[in-house]
């Protein structure tokens, strides 16, 4: 009882009334349209046309529904008047697939979820009507009342007769104002169940809007794994040029510097990626993304030559024209073996390998391990995250390859990937 008062007395309920007499105003647009097949068809029997124009009326509002802005519109309205929490309508659009084999966000909804606000339409009006027809007439009998006027009511048969200017007379104008108030939190009640379910995403919307989230979630863990591989190497290899141009700064000054403009280069291209990602991280519009591929595999092993690494690369077959995707991957692949050669590796040449073929690319990097020799006083000991290997292997299995990592050897560790790879032409 209290909350029913409550609800009676709260401004929220006069706007959703409010919010159902706008449409049922809104709805006159369309009559003097609808009244046109009745006008035509003049020999038709009087009830036949009133129920043709209602049809025409009808048809007429549920077509105005069909209108993607129609929808946009009334969500807001929705929100702002009805208190609804209704999210804003999914893009439902086609989308050129990611990869071979993904498919394409449908372009709009089925056919059932179409319909759904042509009849949230209809009902807002009908609910519109009926609270204007209900609330209106019992508050202007409750108004006129109290100065004079008699009201009288017939329902089954039994009849009653209210005389204005007595005390009867204003209990019976409380009741009749209490009753329109009432009946406008019957109409604001029931659009605001009807909402979610009418003006709410559709199954086709909501497929979308997961379809987006598993992408940028998607986007998200790629970033993940490109940051960690591009900043983790960099820190890798500054750290040991910073210790190596320290150690030969007064005996071999040269070296030293070629050392500190290696660090410049490293630390510049490491900005450009955390660039990238932390504008995609912020939804801003970031720069063109780094693409760092097989062509700059070079660049990378002269920066480890300037850390003190000494590098043996084997490279064979036409690297550049692996198709970008799988470049880009392979160059982070052997990017992240040379950093964890320098992060555990215990000195010594590391064996670099990539050879592409016409059904497939091998990657792979061979470091001496700490059981076979003292590490140098360059290298130091570096903590690990324990997530490189498991983001490579998940990086291969993303594009149906597989990997090996393992000691080879007492002395031995060695990463080897091997990649399906079609050669562009």
């Amino acid at each position: 009882m209290i909350r029913g008062i409550r609800s009676l007395l709260r401004g929220s309920t006069y706007s959703g009334a409010l919010f159902a007499w706008c449409g049922a105003s809104a709805s006159l647009l369309p009559l003097p349209f609808a009244t046109l097949p009745a006008l035509v068809w003049r020999s038709a029997p009087y009830g036949v046309r009133i129920g043709l124009t209602l049809l025409s009326w009808a048809v007429l509002i549920g077509a105005t529904g069909l209108a993607r802005t129609t929808r946009r519109a009334l969500i807001v309205c929705a929100r702002r008047m009805l208190g609804v929490p209704l999210p804003d309508p999914a893009g439902v659009r086609r989308r050129p697939a990611a990869s071979p084999g993904t498919a394409p966000t449908p372009t709009g909804p089925p056919g059932a979820d179409r319909w759904r606000t042509p009849l949230w339409l209809l009902l807002h009006v009908a609910l519109g009507w009926t609270g204007v027809m209900v609330s209106g007439l019992l508050l202007l009998m409750g108004l006129a009342l109290p100065f004079g006027a008699e009201a009288g009511l017939s329902l089954l048969g039994r009849s009653a007769r209210v005389a204005g200017g007595g005390w009867q007379s204003w209990v019976a104008a409380f009741g009749c104002v209490l009753s329109a108030a009432a009946g406008c939190l019957v109409v604001t009640r029931a659009l605001r169940w009807l909402a979610p379910r009418l003006l709410g995403p559709s199954a086709a919307e909501r497929l979308a809007l997961a379809a987006e989230r598993e992408l940028a979630l998607a986007e998200r863990n790629r970033l993940a794994h490109e940051l960690h591989d591009s900043i983790g190497h960099t820190l890798t290899a500054t750290t040991i040029q910073a210790a190596v141009a320290g150690e030969v700064l007064a005996a071999d000054p040269v070296a030293a510097r070629a050392a500190m403009r290696s660090i410049e280069e490293s630390a510049r291209a490491a900005l450009e990626d955390l660039d990238y990602v932390l504008g995609v991280l912020r939804e801003e519009k970031a720069g063109t993304a780094p693409t760092r591929t097989l062509a700059d595999l070079p660049d990378l092993l002269e920066r480890l030559r300037h850390a003190g690494a000494v590098v043996e690369p084997e490279l064979s077959g036409e690297l550049t024209r692996v198709r970008g995707t799988l470049s880009r991957a392979a160059y982070r692949i052997l990017q992240e073996g040379l950093t964890n050669a320098l992060r555990h590796g215990a000195g010594g040449p590391i064996e670099v390998r990539v050879a592409a073929a016409t059904d497939g690319l091998e990657l792979s990097v061979v470091n001496r391990t700490r059981a076979g020799a003292e590490a140098g006083p360059v290298h130091g000991v570096f903590p690990t995250s324990g997530h490189g290997l498991p983001g490579l292997a998940e990086r291969v299995r993303l594009l149906h390859g597989e990997i090996e990592a393992g000691p080879e050897g007492p002395e031995r560790w060695r990463l080897a990937v091997r990649l399906p790879v079609r050669l562009s032409a």
